[in-house]
């Protein structure tokens, strides 16, 4: 912000958000803290570029007053985003109850004696707001395992049951296997067991 003695101007850069063929507007407080009237203008470097409304205008005592800056569409962008148009605001003291319809090019003539106050204000483009990207609902790039299980937290029964279900096949034939070894081996315990007694009875009969 700047303060002068008459005005005080905010911001001190004009900042647009740049966008190719779109016309692009900021405005400018201007500050009256005086118990005088005060009369403005604003000029600029390139005024074929930018419309200001109001360029001229009376600033009441104790109040302010909004000035809209417009940027008219641009083709092309400039080199590295960098702008050179700068802005010249000029305030002046005036006559009690002055309207903007008292404003004459004399006002702010300095030759004339006119104590004129002024202020530069440079141009800014900054890049316009990006929009938030929209997440893609069941995108397959990218995706976690975990996706394909969970579902807004919940398990997914259907898929959960396939790969449980795979797992599942690949372990039953060593389950089998291991089965099958068990029980082989159980048979073949019983039958030595089956083959000590029927020795033990033999044994036992012919000392008989």
């Amino acid at each position: 912000m700047s303060t002068g003695e008459l005005l005080s101007i905010e911001p001190l850069e004009l900042k647009f958000p740049f966008e190719l063929k779109k016309q692009i507007s900021c405005s400018l407080l201007l500050s009256n803290k005086t118990d005088n009237y005060v009369a403005f203008k604003v000029k600029t470097t390139n005024p074929k570029k930018y419309c200001v409304r109001p360029n001229t205008g009376i600033v009441s005592p104790r109040s302010t007053c909004d000035v809209i800056v417009t940027m008219q569409a641009q083709k092309e962008a400039p080199p590295d985003m960098q702008c050179k148009d700068k802005f010249l605001l000029q305030s002046v003291k005036t006559n009690d109850g002055a309207t903007p319809k008292d404003i004459t090019p004399e006002v702010f003539n300095k030759e004339a004696g006119n104590v004129v106050e002024e202020c530069k204000l440079r141009v800014v483009y900054v890049s316009p707001p990006q929009p938030p990207s929209p997440v893609p609902e069941g995108s397959e790039e990218g995706s976690s395992p975990r996706g394909s299980v969970m579902e807004n937290g919940n398990v997914n029964g259907a898929e959960f049951s396939n790969a449980a279900k795979a797992f599942s096949e690949q372990l039953e034939p060593q389950e089998r296997s291991a089965e099958a070894r068990s029980l082989l081996l159980k048979l073949t315990e019983e039958k030595n067991k089956a083959n000590q007694q029927s020795n033990r009875l033999r044994q036992e009969l012919v000392r008989a």
